[in-house]
């Protein structure tokens, strides 16, 4: 075992705190990264406070980790030390279910092993990437392509694929009309895609003052979200993406779907959603969920990303400062995402 410096909390209303984990020897398929950039994930402080059920605590929170390879196992065919690498939300998988074999391994119906707050094949506890390194099994773990800025590409580990998926499967693509609801760290992710996707791409908000922002990234229409804006845009969208995690009117924006058409939701509002079946009648519509990405599509999206310019717009930040990013990102005063400079742990 190597003895990394980490930052964590030991409990769900304590601060962030310098500390240090066990990280184990790479095996002859692991890749040992040094990290660089952690992003910070609404997730993360879903998990740091136990909001999604009781954490593991002590728990180092990160699962859109940027880095270079440091050293590599025996076996390792796919990466050399001094390699540009990422890692999301996953560490492992069964690798034997279909579709795990399908390269959807994001719905291992096996033993799916989150980046932080899980348990490793081994049965101890997993942490991320608020740490100076981590040891991962090469067949989860991506290479970031040199046009992208390690700080910008760490976001992409989970806000970036988490937008690609859902805009690859429901065929976003040349002339296809997609409304993004929220210009966050999700949304802004969403909107440069797809446009690079060559989609006709509109911004529904609540704050006037993102316009500009909307507009820069690549939206070619931007709406104050509110009832008579989803009236005059009724029937408009082949594909509507919900970033927020409010709860949605979903009558007044599933009326926003052309015949086909299709509403995901990607956040988790905590009350269950409620759907006039009345609304679904009409024009055949849809509504949808999504999980990330496998490990193929992620590949995919980097490479997507680095051909088309496309990255997070992030804000760094000292270790020393996560407590404060945590506030600031509850109270969404952040352009776009958090990312951590590991340096300074």
């Amino acid at each position: 075992m190597t003895v990394v410096q980490a930052r964590g909390v030991r409990s769900a209303d304590t601060p962030f705190e310098a500390m240090t984990i066990e990280r184990r020897e790479p095996g002859p398929q692991d890749v040992l990264i040094d990290i660089a950039y952690a992003g910070i994930c609404h997730s993360d402080i879903e998990h740091a406070h136990s909001l999604r059920g009781p954490s593991m605590y002590p728990l180092v929170p990160g699962h859109e980790i940027a880095g270079l390879v440091r050293v590599v196992g025996a076996e390792v065919t796919r990466f050399a030390p001094g390699d540009r690498v990422g890692v999301g939300n996953m560490v492992g998988s069964c690798r034997c279910c279909d579709h795990c074999k399908a390269g959807l391994e994001q719905y291992c119906t096996g033993k799916r092993v989150l980046t932080y707050n899980s348990l490793g094949e081994d049965g101890q506890p997993t942490y991320g990437g608020y740490s100076q390194q981590i040891v991962v099994d090469e067949r989860f773990v991506v290479r970031i392509p040199p046009g992208i800025p390690l700080q910008k590409a760490a976001p992409l580990l989970c806000a970036g694929i988490t937008l690609y998926s859902p805009l690859r499967h429901w065929r976003a693509g040349s002339g296809r009309r997609v409304a993004v609801i929220g210009l966050g760290g999700l949304g802004h992710m969403g909107v440069q895609m797809a446009r690079a996707m060559g989609c006709q791409v509109t911004v529904l908000e609540l704050d006037p003052a993102k316009r500009e922002d909307a507009l820069r990234l690549g939206a070619q229409d931007f709406q104050v979200a509110g009832p008579q804006v989803f009236k005059d845009l009724a029937c408009r969208f082949d594909l509507v993406i919900s970033t927020v995690p409010a709860r949605l009117d979903f009558e007044v924006c599933l009326g926003l779907l052309d015949l086909d058409g299709t509403l995901v939701q990607l956040a988790a509002p905590k009350e269950p959603l409620s759907i006039p079946a009345t609304a679904l009648l009409m024009n055949r519509r849809s509504v949808a969920g999504t999980r990330s990405g496998g490990l193929a599509e992620t590949q995919e999206m980097l490479d997507f990303c680095a051909t088309h310019g496309i990255g997070a717009e992030v804000e760094v930040i000292h270790a020393d400062a996560i407590d404060d990013a945590y506030r600031r990102l509850e109270a969404g005063d952040v352009r776009f995402r958090f990312v951590i400079d590991n340096s300074t742990l």
